[in-house]
């Protein structure tokens, strides 16, 4: 096996176009993992930690943010201003792994994985984040919950890799949250994952809402049908549970050692409510809405 460090995108992508079988490492958590077992033995390794521009979080001039595809989840976890614009989809990376695994771990490998239980997705779904790819033909733009195609498999191209996540400038009166049911307590892998967005109008109705649910089907789940259930509400209980009900009806999962699929569609139903109620008390902190 090869291993390179390049320095520029230019140079990575020139890496993956002379070898069919190369592997783009962020964090390498997972695919230094996957090759110790066996599951993969790419013949060359890109390790992509040494672009420097891909090793930061910047605040763009509309008041969004671009992370680059090296940053850690630690790094992120330390970032005050992007924690106070997109707390949840900061939470829902910071349950990857340990704190050591935090050091190298990141949300973009993470959703490049394409495991159906990655944490870091559902909440960069939920915050209506796009990640920024590169390839021979240049750049492009595509929705986060367009990456993933089934497990272990994305929807890019040959020889494209994500060079960053691209959120979006926070609405004012807006809010999200993550939340996970894992059978331990720390350090395991979600049964269940839900990420909710809420911004509320002057009235105090909703008037933008995004739910994304994860491990509970192939990919994760961008549930507009939940959403639409709650925009235009007061989050009364009627509406609350019309999103429930959405939500559940868009589950596909399976039974496994960590939890069946009856109890899979349970508890996406308990946590999309907590999930709604966290995201709520953030948005109205801001203008302390009762």
């Amino acid at each position: 096996m090869q291993y390179s460090a390049p320095e520029t995108i230019e140079s990575a992508l020139k890496l993956l176009e002379s070898d069919d079988d190369a592997r783009v490492m962020a964090g390498g958590t997972d695919l230094i993992v996957q090759m110790t077992s066996g599951m993969r033995s790419p013949s060359h390794v890109v390790d992509i930690k040494r672009i420097p521009e891909l090793c930061g979080v910047v605040q763009t001039a509309d008041g969004g943010w671009k992370i680059g595809a090296a940053v850690p989840g630690a790094e992120l976890n330390e970032h005050v201003e992007l924690k106070r614009d997109w707390p949840g989809f900061v939470e829902a990376t910071d349950l990857i792994g340990s704190m050591q695994v935090q050091g190298r771990a990141t949300p973009v490998g993470n959703l490049c994985n394409a495991s159906p239980a990655g944490d870091a997705v559902p909440g960069m779904v939920a915050a209506g984040a796009t990640v920024t790819v590169a390839g021979s033909n240049g750049f492009r733009d595509v929705a986060a919950h367009d990456v993933p195609a089934a497990p272990g498999r994305t929807n890019l191209e040959k020889n494209e890799f994500v060079i960053a996540v691209n959120l979006p400038p926070k609405p004012p009166n807006s809010g999200d949250a993550y939340l996970r049911f894992i059978p331990r307590t720390e350090m395991d892998i979600a049964v269940v994952g839900t990420g909710v967005f809420l911004a509320f109008g002057e009235s105090g109705h909703v008037r933008e809402a995004r739910i994304a649910l994860g491990a509970i089907a192939p990919t994760v789940v961008f549930c507009t049908e939940a959403a639409d259930a709650l925009i235009g509400s007061r989050l009364e209980e009627e509406a609350i549970e019309a999103a429930v009900l959405a939500a559940r009806n868009a589950c596909n999962p399976i039974d496994d050692k960590r939890g069946t699929a009856e109890f899979r569609v349970h508890t996406v139903g308990v946590l999309i409510k907590r999930s709604i109620a966290i995201a709520t008390q953030r948005a109205k902190r801001q203008v302390g809405m009762d």
